[in-house]
């Protein structure tokens, strides 16, 4: 017996499929409401001719191989789900290392040459709040 639950998640498909198969079928042939399968068995076979067991067994079929994709589309999402994040999980590491070599070569850097550093600092906020200054002049 076909399962009411599986045909209504998936009954946008099995529509098409059904029109395919027996290309009759109108859009009203094809309500399902409430989850009424006896009454849509029974308006198939009532405008094909087909016999209820060939139409039961043809639904019960197109909502299990509908069931199998969508459980093998779950699958593939989460393998590229669990690829992306050690995907995420490397980037970070990676840049994490980089950020922490630079952190000690600039604290390296600022003990060998504090003069220096000072002044670069003191010529970088010279030059930044020049250009704040004229930006904000110009409104």
């Amino acid at each position: 017996m076909v399962n009411a639950q599986a045909l209504q998640g998936q009954w946008n498909q099995i529509r098409g499929e059904l029109k395919k198969k027996w290309g009759q079928l109108t859009e009203d042939d094809l309500r399902f409401t409430n989850g009424n399968i006896d009454q849509l068995v029974g308006r198939i076979q009532q405008r094909t001719g087909e016999a209820r067991e060939a139409i039961e067994q043809y639904l019960t079929e197109a909502t299990s191989q509908g069931s199998a994709a969508i459980s093998q589309a779950a699958s593939q999402a989460g393998q590229y789900a669990r690829y992306a994040g050690d995907q995420m999980r490397e980037g970070y590491n990676r840049i994490s290392d980089q950020f922490g070599r630079s952190y000690d070569y600039s604290q390296d850097m600022i003990r060998e040459n504090p003069a220096r550093s000072v002044a670069t600092a003191f010529g970088v906020g010279i030059l930044l709040g020049v250009v704040v200054g004229m930006a904000l002049r110009s409104r």
